[in-house]
């Protein structure tokens, strides 16, 4: 059996009158790639916190490595990488520089730092660049530069917070790639995304977070299989000619339609039988209907299945903003 690289047991935290964690308990295997599925708010930046040593936990108790996060924070930081939702790299410096900055920061061996940081702006695609200060890079290049730094010292645990997050497509796909490479070398990372698809190409086992808690696991397959192959989507012209459809397509839908004014959605199994089925329905009940589309579960459709609720932010993480130090000097900020 393969050990487990990241271990949280019932670990909770809160901040002010809101409960960011609350009772969470995750296990991910050495040498994988595991995870965290939520929304804006469901406790995923604060689960990353906890383990990057960045936030103390209230209760419970996490384990990078066997290293407890409380007892032993500065042996966790010496194993670990973290890359955020926003780029940790000094705006003034150039590439070549953040790079070199952090070896010395990490404590590589002087004469290790040059050829390390020549090393990363290649596998980066970087090395072009490497002399102009990094606040000339575009997003996609600022945040292959801040994932090369998480991995200057070469850690066995690299922490993935959103690291998409912003992207356009096509550098999207580019870290994707680079963050295959690093699992095929036996590097253990917890990612999180908002992204169904993101999870489903990187992870090889996925949980879903709500309200601090896991409230589904498992491979990207078996979360599928909870919900609903396709959604319907309607508009309507009129509120209540929605509401009326919605009364007449949840027959034919696994769960009661959802009617946020104009629209309708509901999910089910055949999706181009139930379409002919539903425009039907709402043609003999006289229903005019606005615009109809088809198309793949997206993450609310996700915890709508699991929870009953859509995946709505609700502020129960905190910013990101005390990534950079932990990524730029190895220490907890003050």
């Amino acid at each position: 059996m393969t050990d487990a690289a990241i271990v949280l047991e019932q670990v909770a935290k809160r901040f002010g009158d809101v409960q960011a964690l609350d009772g969470l308990d995750l296990t991910v295997p050495a040498g994988t790639v595991y995870g965290l599925l939520g929304p804006n708010g469901a406790g995923k930046t604060t689960a990353v916190r906890v383990l990057t040593t960045l936030t103390r936990p209230d209760a419970g108790h996490a384990r990078v490595l066997g290293l407890d996060v409380v007892d032993r924070p500065e042996e966790v930081r010496a194993v670990i990488g973290l890359a955020g939702q926003y780029a940790a790299v000094d705006a003034n410096l150039t590439g070549r520089e953040n790079l070199r900055l952090m070896g010395r920061l990490t404590h590589l061996p002087r004469a290790a730092i040059a050829e390390r940081a020549a090393e990363l702006l290649e596998r980066f695609e970087l090395t072009d660049a490497a002399d102009r200060p990094s606040r000339t890079y575009s997003g996609g290049m600022r945040r292959r530069l801040d994932l090369a730094a998480a991995l200057v010292h070469r850690p066995p645990v690299l922490f993935l917070d959103e690291p998409t997050t912003g992207l356009d497509p096509h550098s999207r796909r580019e870290l994707w790639s680079i963050i295959g490479e690093l699992v095929r070398e036996g590097t253990t990372l917890l990612l999180t995304t908002q992204y169904l698809e993101e999870a489903d190409r990187l992870a090889g086992r996925v949980a879903v977070i709500d309200g601090g808690r896991v409230i589904a696991e498992g491979t990207s397959a078996e979360l599928k299989s909870q919900m609903a192959t396709t959604v319907l989507a309607l508009a309507f012209h009129e509120p209540a000619a929605a509401a009326r459809a919605a009364e007449l397509v949840t027959p034919l839908a696994t769960a009661p339609a959802l009617v946020e004014g104009t629209d309708v959605e509901v999910a089910v199994d055949d999706g181009a039988q139930t379409l002919v089925e539903a425009l039907r329905l709402l043609d003999r009940a006289g229903l005019v209907v606005a615009s109809v589309a088809l198309r793949e579960p997206s993450l609310d459709d996700v915890f709508l299945a699991l929870t009953g609720h859509r995946a709505a932010p609700t502020g129960d993480d905190r910013p990101s903003a005390d990534h950079s130090e932990l990524a730029l000097t190895g220490r907890k900020p003050r």
